[in-house]
């Protein structure tokens, strides 16, 4: 039986993160600069990809594919935590939740079986993480997405949104959501990230988002061709040009991100 909730071992973690935001809004790239932000700083992070796509780590990975609990749980052979978890850039540890065949099944559901799958085996109690980050596809509609928000596997939301209209949208919409919840102790919106694309009047929409949902935005991170050029490499920024400035804004964050989420016995 999955153990949710904070009376279970995840609640053992420092750091419970949830990175949700429309797709294609760069949502990934953000998280797994992140992840290898928060490594450098001698924290254990496991980054957890819940996008049937499995795309999530694959800049952690240098853009090696690695098979998700999802494909492995329906190979039917016997699972072993060592073939789902990868550690990849900086020490990271890499899991891609993955989806059901197209056309077959719900992708949420593909999500919690993941989860179960990960818990039934202990995956938190033997890797002991300081950060967990849960890499969301912003459709907070079905139940299996909103997973992270709802069952106690997320403590702090962050959503990443840029200035266009459907961003925006879409972030208003998992505001709600985690408004909805927050009432019965799970997730709490922590912050909005601003991934620039470079519309007019960009800041000014981010900060009304902001204000709109009662939160602040925490991080502004500029529109610039490095993150291509990094991604062509199958790298992240922090990896693959750690010293230019795109670089030290994703450090930023990091700073901005800790200062602001909770740890475990935090109220």
């Amino acid at each position: 039986m999955a153990k949710y909730y904070y009376g279970s071992t995840i609640s053992e973690i420092m750091r419970r993160i949830a990175i949700y935001g429309k797709g294609g809004i760069g949502k990934s790239t953000v998280t797994a600069n992140l992840s290898l932000c928060l490594a450098e700083k001698g924290l254990r992070v496991m980054q957890i990809g819940c996008d049937p796509k499995a795309d999530s780590t694959s800049l952690l990975l240098n853009g090696e594919e690695w098979p998700s609990v999802l494909e492995q749980v329906r190979e039917g052979e016997p699972l072993k935590l060592e073939n789902l978890v990868r550690e990849g850039e900086g020490g990271v540890l890499c899991v891609e939740c993955g989806g059901p065949s197209p056309g077959v099944g719900c992708a949420g559901r593909g999500i919690i079986a993941a989860f179960e799958t990960l818990e039934s085996l202990d995956a938190f109690e033997i890797y002991k993480p300081d950060v967990v980050i849960y890499d969301v596809l912003g459709d907070v509609v079905c139940g299996g997405f909103a997973m992270p928000i709802r069952s106690g596997y997320a403590r702090d939301v962050f959503i990443v949104s840029s200035g266009e209209r459907m961003a925006l949208y879409a972030a208003r919409n998992i505001a709600a959501a985690v408004e909805n919840l927050s009432g019965r102790g799970y997730a709490r919106l922590s912050g909005i990230i601003q991934n620039s694309r470079g519309v007019a009047d960009e800041d000014q929409a981010l900060d009304d988002l902001a204000v709109d949902t009662g939160s602040e935005v925490i991080a502004r991170i500029p529109r610039d061709p490095v993150v291509q050029l990094c991604e062509d490499m199958g790298k992240t920024v922090i990896a693959g040009m750690p010293d230019s400035p795109l670089a030290q804004q994703y450090r930023a964050m990091a700073d901005s991100i800790l200062a602001v989420s909770r740890e475990d016995g935090d109220d």
